[in-house]
């Protein structure tokens, strides 16, 4: 396994994350592929085994289920001071117009939640979700940065949102001395490289690693472009983030294909190996429903792609739409 910083903080996890939205009871929330605990368990020790030391989850995630199983696994296989387990706030977590967002009420809410699902005191990275309009910057970023100080979250990062309003969020933590957001956790694969337009240029200009979601674009880059799964079936996001461009985005597929079968890989590992020749990623969070998806992401730190093989990787993008947000 390769290590690097996280972002511009001083802590060290694997150039490949593992993301933990797949461990929940598929009952709860909307996601209806998720793994429940027997079947999460060998995943997230195959990780371990391989030297991948950094987590992510949510607290919205199969309404808090995968941080629970999560936590659970970390801490029976490793020992908590050697992961680096990250999540995130903002999603609704009950009903009503306190059930979600940024304030301070529902920040430091869920905060203890998290913790507790967790079954840890502290959380190395503590992400926000989604930009919430509806709560004052000054509120949440103040807020964010009393659980620094109070010692339960140890960095900040932020996720999915547009680069002036990351740009304005930075600028008032440095204005006040604040904790800044170490890392922007954003959606970044070959089929979706908008974020190359303004959010990774920010976030290398100001030092911020990037922690690219989706690295497999939900598991397209990764098989045939016509062949589904049990998650692209029911994942109605998923479905909205790459409708419309169906030839273009083929197109990149076969492209994946061609460079796999010349090298003598999987899909995966080139799809991977290119999120991570960029500088400012400092690393992929892949989600993965089988130990043998791990074993793909680890091999694709020793692929080395060469200018060619990127030229033919990326000459059928085509310019979209933001998504996700």
């Amino acid at each position: 396994m390769r290590f690097v910083k996280l972002g511009s903080s001083g802590a060290t996890v694997s150039a490949v994350g593992l993301g933990c939205m797949t461990f929940g009871d598929p009952n709860h929330g909307n996601h209806g592929w998720t793994l429940r605990a027997p079947e999460s368990r060998p995943i997230l020790r195959r990780a371990l085994e391989l030297g991948i030391n950094f987590f992510d989850t949510a607290n919205v995630y199969s309404s808090g289920d995968s941080e629970e199983i999560t936590g659970a696994a970390l801490l029976k296989y490793a020992r908590r001071d050697e992961v680096v387990i990250a999540t995130k706030v903002h999603g609704e977590m009950m009903p009503g117009p306190n059930g979600w967002g940024l304030s301070r009420k529902h920040i430091l809410w869920q905060v203890d939640e998290s913790l507790r699902r967790l079954g840890t005191d502290y959380i190395d990275l503590y992400q926000v979700h989604r930009w919430d309009a509806s709560t004052p910057l000054e509120e949440t970023l103040e807020t964010l940065d009393g659980l620094v100080r109070s010692g339960k979250v140890r960095y900040l990062g932020a996720s999915t949102m547009y680069a002036w309003q990351f740009a304005r969020a930075l600028t008032l933590q440095q204005a006040h001395g604040w904790s800044r957001f170490v890392t922007m956790q954003a959606h970044y694969n070959l089929v979706y490289r908008e974020e190359e337009r303004e959010m990774i240029p920010l976030c290398s200009a100001t030092g911020t690693g990037v922690l690219a979601y989706s690295p497999l674009a939900r598991g397209r880059l990764a098989r045939d472009w016509q062949q589904g799964s049990r998650r692209q079936s029911q994942d109605a996001l998923g479905h909205s983030l790459y409708t419309g461009q169906d030839v273009p985005n083929r197109a990149v597929a076969d492209a994946v294909l061609a460079v796999a079968q010349r090298h003598g890989v999987t899909r995966a590992q080139v799809a991977l190996a290119w999120v991570l020749t960029h500088p400012a990623v400092t690393a992929p969070v892949l989600g993965a429903s089988a130990a043998g998806h791990l074993d793909d992401a680890a091999a694709a730190l020793d692929l080395q792609l060469t200018p060619e093989d990127l030229d033919e990787l990326e000459q059928h993008y085509t310019p979209r739409h933001v998504a996700g947000f």
